[in-house]
């Protein structure tokens, strides 16, 4: 089944120095981007990541330091991926716990807020999980019938989480093939305030930790009870992402 689009979607798939979102960078990159009338772009980019890339990363994806040693960085790059994202609503495989938060970082990084907030955000994962519990391959194999060949490469994962969710509509009469309502029932952000999930709306949308001692207290009257808090986080090893939205909740409540 063909997706049924307002706006253009865009699956990517990232591979990494390794999975730490505070710290790891990106040394590939894969877009396709899907039209509202079926057409598709794809994109995919080496990046120099800065860094020496561990060697167990590169046992998973092949990606060697020298493989990268004389393409973009990401600062390089970053202006011209924002534009390309722009206006369009974006999917991935396992992208919400780890590719949107780990690509919103690197905009950050390098001086780019890019609010992933704003668009519409599918996890296939979150579907097959939910319907089927298994990996990207056992997907592939699942609903295409297909062997998924150079899996951990960008743009073969990236290929196949597009054709997954096209026939995930096939196979589940009652799934919606409709980007706002599949964000909207099978996203893992609906409760997130910031997108690594440290900081969350609870039942009546009030903002609360996700984490560590104060796990379910309201953000602002941690803040106001414990002022040391907010500078402890913001020395601590966070994503700039968590730290821009601690930021925003402090001056929001300095304001009152």
């Amino acid at each position: 089944m063909e997706l049924n689009l307002k706006n253009p979607i865009i699956f990517f798939d990232l591979e990494t120095t390794g999975t730490n979102i505070a710290h790891d960078r990106i040394v590939e990159i894969s877009l396709v981007k899907v039209f509202p009338n079926g057409d598709k772009e794809i994109k995919t980019k080496r990046i120099n990541p800065e860094m020496p890339i561990p060697p167990e990363s590169t046992a998973i994806h092949g990606i060697t330091d020298n493989d990268v040693k004389d393409a973009p960085t990401f600062k390089q790059i970053a202006k011209s991926l924002a534009d390309q994202i722009e206006g369009c609503d974006i999917a991935g495989f396992n992208s919400s716990r780890f590719d949107v938060p780990l690509l919103a970082e690197e905009f950050l990084r390098v001086g780019l807020d890019v609010d992933f907030t704003r668009k519409k955000l599918i996890d296939v994962q979150v579907i097959f999980h939910r319907k089927e519990q298994r990996t990207l391959e056992a997907a592939y194999k699942f609903y295409c019938d297909k062997t998924l060949d150079d899996a951990h490469s960008a743009e073969a994962d990236t290929l196949a989480t597009y054709e997954v969710l096209k026939a995930q509509l096939d196979r589940y009469p009652d799934l919606p093939n409709d980007i706002g309502k599949l964000a909207e029932e099978y996203s893992a952000f609906n409760n997130n305030v910031d997108l690594s999930g440290r900081i969350i709306k609870d039942e009546n949308g009030v903002e609360v930790f996700n984490f560590g001692k104060h796990k379910g207290k309201p953000v602002a009257e941690v803040l106001k009870k414990e002022p040391s808090f907010y500078a402890w986080m913001m020395d601590a090893d966070f994503p700039l992402n968590t730290k821009q939205v601690l930021t925003k909740i402090k001056l929001r409540e300095a304001g009152k």
